[in-house]
């Protein structure tokens, strides 16, 4: 089977949706009996209903954000998801398990081939838990653990809470918070030392349920000399009401581990997508963040890197599509903490019809550290003569022996390059497709080939309509 065949998509292929009888179910709103039913129902430790409730007063205490897109986020009532909805708790090893409504979800995906094509391991969830969840055979044997956040709760205590929240504390931002009180699913993955994982690891969120809530945590743990490439996907159907994403994903490279993590989205417009994302980079290690925003109503997503340790580098390579009336606010941040410390953010967006993209970004260097070095590059394309683009860098640089560059560019697609194009036989959505698919190329290129495929057609997608 060709790598195409694996992911083939077309624009409708995620907008479906099952009627689906749930044997867990939270009910609608945002209480401490939800919290406690998630907890119970988990079978959790007395430690873990503490922090839940505790993060569900930081949630409430906090205000929402009044530096970002306040009025879209303004829409959101709290009061009206559904927090928790499961068809069980224990996720199958085999597809031939998985129950048949799930498993229909994730075969039209095309889930099960990319993990016979080309993965180590697959997670599949499913609304507010993981149904499917397997690694291969001689991963296992050498210690690697792939699980979800729930198993790795209760399974490896020893390693998960040792850094479970302390990259991300609850009280980081109010949807950090949220996340923390009701939080289901995600992955788990731990990688022993000097273990290369050379084939990516995937996770697969799909929500089903109209008002839901996603809420899935997610940690992944290099150890010394480790290294892992870990791959998400995220799809939800077309409903005419709010869909709610909140996760928060925290990473921790040890002295001399590499973690790349990819991310391509696909949300339906009705899903407001707010996640946290941050890595910690011990000495000589290296986190690298690639992320391709695509859908949503709002995103809100600014993956970060704590450079905790000497030599550590961190990277973001971002990419965001904001199609009409859609909002990709997104960016990053890296924190250098350390002597000889190097981060690199290149992000690129492209704005169409009323689509807004907004790159937000913060580099720290403190006055005591030496050595350090930041490269920014931020470049949007402009699609259309409403759409809208914004730059905020926020660089703090002290100190007399750091160096930092920062480059802003915007454009337009140019007109006589599409008329040449129409030319040579091509209609203008094809014209207009090649241009932007050019201004995002050489940041494509350092996607895995089965991504790089996969975003090269969703922007042909949404350029089909952009014209004319």
């Amino acid at each position: 089977m060709s790598t195409e065949a694996a992911i083939d998509i077309d624009r409708e292929k995620g907008n479906f949706s099952y009627d689906t009888e749930y044997e867990y179910n939270a009910g609608i709103g945002l209480t401490e009996e939800t919290v406690n039913y998630i907890t119970d129902v988990k079978g959790e430790d007395d430690w873990v209903r503490a922090f839940r409730l505790k993060a569900l007063e930081s949630f409430r205490s906090k205000p929402l954000p009044t530096h970002w897109a306040t009025k879209d986020l303004e829409n959101i009532d709290f009061d009206k998801f559904r927090y928790y909805l499961s068809k069980g708790q224990q996720p199958s090893r085999t597809w031939d398990d998985v129950p048949d409504d799930v498993k229909e979800t994730f075969e039209r995906l095309g889930i099960p081939e990319q993990e016979r094509a080309f993965l180590a391991g697959v997670e599949a969830q499913f609304d507010s838990e993981a149904a499917y969840s397997r690694m291969k055979d001689d991963l296992a044997k050498e210690g690697v653990i792939f699980v979800g956040s729930t198993e790795g709760l209760k399974d490896h205590p020893e390693i998960f809470r040792k850094f479970f929240g302390k990259v991300i504390p609850t009280g980081d931002n109010k949807f950090s918070a949220l996340n923390s009180a009701v939080f289901s699913g995600g992955s788990f993955i731990y990688v022993p030392p000097g273990v290369k994982v050379k084939q990516p690891l995937q996770a697969y969120f799909r929500i089903n349920a109209e008002n839901f809530g996603q809420f899935e945590r997610t940690l992944i743990i290099a150890d010394e000399g480790a290294e892992v490439t870990y791959m998400e996907g995220c799809t939800a159907p077309k409903f005419e009401t709010t869909t709610l994403h909140s996760a928060v994903v925290e990473l921790v490279a040890l002295k001399g581990a590499k973690i790349q993590y990819i991310t391509v989205q696909n949300w339906s417009a009705n899903v407001f997508n707010l996640v946290t994302k941050r890595g910690l980079a011990e000495e000589d290690a290296e986190i690298k963040w690639i992320d391709c925003n695509i859908g949503s109503r709002l995103t809100m997503k600014y993956p970060g890197v704590i450079l905790k340790g000497r030599g550590a580098r961190g990277e973001v390579l971002s990419i965001a599509l904001a199609g009409d009336g859609q909002h990709q606010d997104t960016g990053a941040k890296m924190i250098h903490m350390a002597d000889n410390t190097t981060s690199n953010i290149i992000a690129k967006s492209i704005s169409i019809g009323e689509g807004q993209s907004t790159y937000r970004g913060q580099v720290h260097i403190p006055k005591h550290l030496k050595g350090c070095r930041n490269n920014t590059e931020c470049d949007a394309l402009l699609i259309n003569t409403n759409s809208r683009t914004d730059t905020y860098p926020a660089i703090t640089v002290r100190g007399d022996d750091n160096s930092v560059q920062h480059e802003a560019s915007v454009s337009k697609v140019n007109a006589e390059q599409i008329f040449y194009l129409m030319q040579r036989g091509l209609n203008e959505g094809e014209a207009m497709s090649l241009a932007v698919n050019g201004f995002v190329n050489d940041l494509v290129k350092q996607f895995p080939m089965e991504y790089s495929v996969e975003l090269k057609r969703l922007i042909d997608m949404e350029m089909e309509g952009s014209v004319g």
